[in-house]
């Protein structure tokens, strides 16, 4: 029995052997009951589907960022560069878009899974409640479960522990955070974390966002801060150089009130000579400290939530129509393929 002169019938006459598309063709309109039924029960895979899959929580925070500011002190700054200060700025390096591959980073996001928070009246980590909630702590025959108590420090974790943590972080990396610049002329950016759970969701959002300020405003500010202690130091020392040779003049003119000679002066002559040179310095010093503070307030940068991930979270569910043709177009590529492979491979077989 042949269904054209490009199909061929194997065996029992059940399978056809499709050499071209438009015996595929043919062959789908002669057996279209045949691919409705395939639809049909792809249809209803999709609709079980969606009644089973779990309602995911998804957040949404925005915020604008403020990168801060240099100025323009213009020669000011060469003060600073006689005592071998340099007021250079971090900003290039850590600026912009940055602050979202931060936000994803692994070390903020292993930082904001091992963090406590408190679940159904429990203290929870994030990746303990999450593994809960995803059901990857129920026990399997021969592996022993892993977990992440609260009390424990991440220093002693096991190979198993780390191997789990990692993999965790990368689903939430690359599929549950979400983090973008809508528009590229504007400095606001917006976040979303999708979960099984709303609570968890909120709570992730927010402290994921606090981290990566904390942080960012660390390795911008880091130059700057590194500069202003060590000025703060120095200051201080030179503030007690100042202050001591102050003193000592006073007590040599204490010893010597009468000096019958003139050799007597001079170390009266020297500790005044010692506190001009302190004292030049000291305000040249007390200067550049000034200056270092002003600059490490404008490297601070600013992050403004604008819509924070408030209460109620959007609803992520799977439409049981969406899911139903889905899953149909999905069944009936599949048949397709598979008639076209066998018909393939019974061509090849013919040649041989």
């Amino acid at each position: 029995m042949a269904l054209s002169n490009d199909i061929k019938v194997q065996g029992d006459n059940s399978i056809p052997v499709v050499s071209n598309v438009k015996s595929i063709f043919t062959y789908v309109i002669k057996r279209w009951y045949l691919f409705l039924i395939v639809a049909i029960i792809g249809g209803l895979a999709g609709i079980l589907y969606s009644i089973n899959k779990k309602t995911e929580y998804k957040s949404h925070l925005t915020f604008a960022l403020d990168e801060g500011d240099n100025g323009n002190i213009g020669n000011i700054m060469n003060l600073a560069s006689q005592f071998g200060f340099s007021f250079g700025s971090s900003k290039d390096l850590f600026s912009g878009d940055n602050i979202l591959e931060i936000m994803k980073s692994r070390r903020m996001v292993e930082q904001v899974l091992l963090s406590v928070d408190t679940f159904n009246h429990k203290p929870y980590t994030f990746i303990e409640y999450y593994l809960l909630l995803s059901g990857k702590l129920k026990p399997k025959p021969g592996v022993k479960e892993i977990h992440f108590p609260a009390e424990q420090q991440r220093s002693t974790f096991t190979y198993q522990q780390d191997s789990l943590l990692y993999k965790i972080y990368r689903e939430f990396a690359l599929k549950y955070i979400v983090a973008q610049r809508p528009d590229r002329k504007l400095s606001i950016y917006e976040v979303s974390v999708t979960s099984p759970d709303e609570k968890f969701t909120k709570d992730f959002t927010d402290k994921i966002v606090a981290a990566t300020n904390d942080f960012y405003v660390q390795i911008r500010t880091k130059k700057a801060k590194e500069t202003l202690d060590i000025l703060q130091q120095r200051v201080t020392s030179m503030k007690g150089n100042l202050n001591s040779s102050i003193t000592d003049r006073a007590s040599v003119q204490d010893v010597n009130i009468n000096p019958a000679f003139a050799e007597a002066q001079v170390p009266v002559q020297k500790q005044q000579a010692n506190i001009q040179v302190y004292g030049a310095a000291y305000g040249e010093m007390f200067k550049n400290l000034e200056l270092a503070r002003f600059q490490y307030l404008n490297e601070i940068p600013l992050m403004q939530i604008i819509d924070a991930a408030n209460y109620p979270m959007e609803k992520v569910t799977s439409g049981k129509l969406k899911m139903a043709v889905l899953f149909a177009l999905l069944a009936e590529l599949l048949i397709l393929g598979w008639i076209g492979l066998r018909s393939l491979f019974s061509t090849k077989q013919s040649f041989n």
